[in-house]
Parts: C-alpha cells; sequence; structure tokens
C-alpha cells in the first residue's frame, strides 16, 4: 500500500508547501485535514499567485509566508497567516535555517534519470537537496523544465500521481493593459538595448512592457511570464530564459516543457551573479504602488491592506543598478484611484532604497535620475508627476 500524506504529518512538525503555480493543490485538502486531525502543526508557505480554496490554514497552529501572492493577502492581513519580511534572495537561508520545515509538500515530474521539480524550482529545491523528507505528487502533466539534477531519491516518498491538469501548474491569467500600462510600456522599452538580459516581475504592466520590447533580449528573471511565448514567436528571444518560477496559461507551460529553464531562487536572485561584468547588462523592470520624493519604493501594500510584499524587487533592483551597462527601472502609473502614486511618505516601510532606483517611468514620461543629487532627484520626481506629492 502507498502511504499517504496523512501518515506522514506529526505533531510538532513544520510543513513546508512548495510556492508557485506548481503548488500541489491536489494535496491541500489533505494537508489541512491532516493538520487539524494531529493538531500542533506549523505551515510554510511561499509564494502563491492561484486560488488555494482547499487549503485551509486555520487548520494550523501556526502559518508563516516568506513571499506573498493573492491568495495569501487577506490571509495576511486578518491575522491567519504571517508575514516575515525578507528579500528573495534570502529566503534560502531562513528555510534552511529557523524556518526549516521537516516534511515539504511539493509536486515533482518524473525524467528518465529521476525526479525534478515541476514547473517552479523556487526555495523548494534547496531543501530537497538538503534532505528534508519529501511527500510528492508527480504530476504527468506538468512541465519538465527543471535545470538541476535529478533530486536525490531517498529523500521522496510519493503519496499521489495523477494524469489531471489540475496537478499540473496552475493557469493564471492576466487582465489587458490599461492605456497607461501600454504608455508606460512604451516608454521603457526604449530603454532597452538589443542584447540585454532583462527582469520582470508579475501582473498586468509587467506583461505589457515584455509585449512592447522591439530589440532582442534575454530574459533572466525571477518569474517567467506568458508574453515570453509571443516574444520568443517574434524572434526576440535570445537564448533559453533563467527563471525560477512560471506563471500563465497551458500555453506558457507546453512552450516551457523541455526546455531547461528553472533554477532555484539561490541562483536566479544572486546579486553577484546577476551584475557579473561577463554577462550582458542587466535592466531591472519592476513595478510599483507608490514611490517617494526622495525614490524609496513600496511593493508591500497601501495602508493597512497587503497587495504585493517583497519577493524580488529589492534583489534586481539593486542588481540592475550594480551591473555596468546595466539598469534599475522603476514603472508605475502616476495616478491610482484619482490619488498621485508619489508621496511624502510611503504608507509601508520601504521595499527597495532610493540608491537602487535609477529611472523612474509613469505614463507621463522618464525621469533619468542617475548622477543626480538628492535635491535634484526629488525636483526630477516632482517634474515627472506634474504636482505635489501627497
Amino acid at each position: 500500500m502507498p502511504v499517504t500524506l496523512t501518515e506522514l504529518v506529526r505533531p510538532g512538525m513544520r510543513v513546508g508547501l512548495a510556492d508557485g503555480c506548481s503548488s500541489p493543490r491536489p494535496l491541500h485538502a489533505e494537508l489541512s485535514r491532516a493538520a487539524a486531525a494531529v493538531g500542533d502543526v506549523s505551515l510554510l508557505l511561499g509564494w502563491l499567485p492561484a486560488p488555494a480554496p482547499e487549503l485551509d490554514p486555520a487548520a494550523f497552529a501556526d502559518a508563516v509566508t516568506v513571499a506573498g501572492g493573492p491568495t495569501l493577502r487577506p490571509w495576511i492581513d486578518s491575522g491567519v497567516v504571517r508575514f516575515v519580511p525578507s528579500r528573495l534572495s534570502a529566503v534560502p537561508s531562513l528555510v534552511s535555517g529557523v524556518l526549516r520545515p521537516d516534511l515539504l509538500v511539493a509536486t515533482l515530474v518524473r525524467d528518465p534519470d529521476g525526479y525534478r521539480m515541476a514547473g517552479d524550482a523556487g526555495w523548494a529545491r534547496r531543501l530537497v537537496e538538503a534532505g528534508v523528507p519529501v511527500a510528492a505528487l508527480v504530476s504527468h502533466t506538468a512541465p519538465h523544465a527543471d535545470s538541476g539534477p535529478p533530486l536525490p531519491d531517498a529523500a521522496i516518498t510519493v503519496v499521489a500521481e495523477s494524469d489531471d491538469p489540475a496537478a499540473g501548474p496552475a493557469e493564471v491569467s492576466t487582465p489587458d493593459p490599461t492605456p497607461d500600462d501600454v504608455a508606460i510600456a512604451e516608454h521603457v522599452a526604449a530603454l532597452v538595448p538589443e542584447g540585454a538580459r532583462v527582469q520582470v516581475g508579475p501582473g498586468r504592466l509587467a506583461a505589457a512592457m515584455v509585449s512592447a520590447l522591439r530589440a532582442p533580449v534575454r530574459i533572466d528573471s525571477g518569474l517567467l511570464p506568458e508574453p515570453v511565448v509571443d516574444l520568443d514567436a517574434k524572434g526576440l528571444l535570445l537564448d533559453d530564459p533563467v527563471c525560477a518560477y512560471l506563471i500563465g496559461s497551458r500555453r506558457l507551460y507546453d512552450w516551457a516543457d523541455g526546455r531547461r529553464l528553472l533554477h532555484p531562487v539561490e541562483v536566479t536572485h544572486d546579486v553577484g551573479r546577476l551584475s557579473a561584468a561577463d554577462l550582458p547588462p542587466l535592466v531591472a523592470l519592476n513595478a510599483a504602488l507608490e514611490i517617494d520624493v526622495d525614490g524609496q519604493v513600496n511593493v508591500e501594500g497601501i495602508g493597512a491592506r497587503t497587495t504585493g510584499l517583497i519577493g524580488g524587487h529589492p534583489d534586481f533592483a539593486a542588481a540592475g543598478a550594480r551591473c555596468v551597462g546595466g539598469l534599475s527601472v522603476i514603472a508605475l502609473a502616476s495616478r491610482h484611484r484619482d490619488r498621485p502614486t508619489l508621496v511624502s511618505r510611503l504608507s509601508r516601510p520601504v521595499t527597495t532604497a532610493s540608491h537602487d532606483v535609477e529611472v523612474v517611468v509613469t505614463e507621463r514620461g522618464v525621469a533619468d535620475l542617475r548622477g543626480l543629487d538628492r535635491p535634484a532627484r526629488r525636483a526630477a520626481l516632482v517634474e515627472l508627476w506634474g504636482c505635489d506629492p501627497l
């Protein structure tokens, strides 16, 4: 008889749930039931961009996340899930140390030479290689895109296998861009030189920025969004992308299948690698919720409402600013719900420091802050917005 997930969960455990679109959704309900029945089980979460209706964080004695995602926003705001602030490059250290789980629940694929991560490498691969036991859902529909070596067989217990597409990565749609998104994306595209490495985040504006690119580029990013498939179709994608997560529809996952794209976050978010002189320059394209007159950026939320959280924003902004020939770009609409997004004081803690912000883009145009002192930077931002900050 195969081992069940319920048999593997014990009191006092911390259980890590592999994140991204490939989080093992078919096991969410069983994991929640097992934790409630056993008691005193903690839950470690990462980035969850897709709905997870069968995951019940209240079934756990404690639930903590080191990332974000739409699923987690209401849980964080209600206090059901605690958020530990961390840039994504530091997450492997956290989950290998003070937040190390006793069991990892993950989706895997089976290659001829062994098991690999399915659809997302994230921080979970690090734990498997470190010997954390894995309760695995083996998906026959997930893309085979993990660039790493086979995972150690001794760490893996298969608790389920499935041909159901639901066992593969969740499909996440992106809304159509707004006119402001299109205008911002056109300004951004003019900043990206041919042959550069480009990083983007999730969401509508990020997708618009990728779609607007006109020069051949490489993608070196934490997330790989679906417009990359169109970039490839237009002959504008140089080499296979480097990424930790896939986010899109079946079209993206089918395109990724067989390409060794996925790397763990200790590779994708390594500032030293990203800014290396022997690689093409990195242009980091990051969105923001608000920016203050000194150029400090907030992506976590507005007021009491959680929206984004930290992720790799500060990692890539620092790498873009540090890279010779590279660039750290912050893109956002000049207004949100009729309020300027340029503020005197951020409504949340600083996500990305002002000295890692080089160019700011809105639908109104571009403010190039490179080489400016602080008074000149403030003046350039106020001029770009055309109004005094709130």
